[in-house]
């Protein structure tokens, strides 16, 4: 979907210069959503990411309509940048495309799984190699099944850390005039706690933090 040359490019010079004090893009916390946004000339990139768990509530793959349907309701939402981001009226922005998707990260994580079996210290004096055999067996079943617990926990539980992405590309008649952006996005999903935002014009990059209780940004002369 990550088609639109100018979000690409854009964002990625954002990203590129913050690299060493922001958040990165693929930061997952639950209730935290990241919106970077690249100005030049009329023009508005964005881009948008947000855990699965604030859009629908939930991060395991869909298995029922009713998850299905969600997804499908939440995609839709989120392919309407102005009902979300509500721009100043006065810099007549208006949506030249918009897309959105969720993302699920099918890779696992088990390394916390290992054992290490050489923490287990025996007295060779006092116990003999059957013992031990007994024990080393006796771990690597236990190991077995933990894997095999994870596995079922992962599967039912999401440990894909799905995310949902989304861009944007507006075009504004008067750019300069884009003084505040009402993230309406928190009245949609109530699990949404903040939006981490990056912004990048001609004037430079800075980065803000948008809440729920504090939910109007101000750009008050940035552009």
């Amino acid at each position: 979907m990550r088609s639109l040359g100018f979000v690409a490019f854009t964002l990625t010079c954002t990203v590129a210069l913050h690299a060493s004090d922001t958040r990165q893009l693929g930061a997952h916390e639950h209730g935290v959503g990241q919106l970077n946004i690249a100005v030049d000339g009329g023009q508005v990139a964005m881009a948008f990411h947000a855990p699965g768990a604030d859009i629908v509530g939930f991060e395991y793959a869909a298995s029922s309509d009713a998850d299905r349907a969600a997804i499908a309701d939440g995609v839709a939402v989120l392919a309407r940048p102005l009902d979300l981001f509500v721009l100043s009226a006065e810099a007549g922005c208006n949506v030249v495309r918009a897309a959105a998707e969720l993302e699920a990260d099918g890779g696992h994580d088990h390394g916390h799984d290992a054992h290490d079996h050489d923490t287990h210290n025996h007295d060779e004096h006092e116990h003999d190699e059957h013992e031990r055999d007994e024990h080393e067996r006796d771990e690597h079943e236990r190991d077995e099944h933990e894997r095999d617990e994870h596995a079922h926990d992962a599967h039912a539980y999401g440990d894909s850390h799905a995310e949902f992405y989304a861009e944007y590309l507006l075009d504004c008649a008067s750019p300069e005039a884009l003084s505040t952006v009402e993230f309406a996005y928190f009245d949609q999903f109530e699990n949404a706690r903040e939006v981490d935002v990056q912004i990048l014009s001609d004037a430079g990059a800075i980065r803000f933090k948008v809440t729920r209780s504090e939910p109007v940004l101000d750009l008050r002369g940035m552009f």
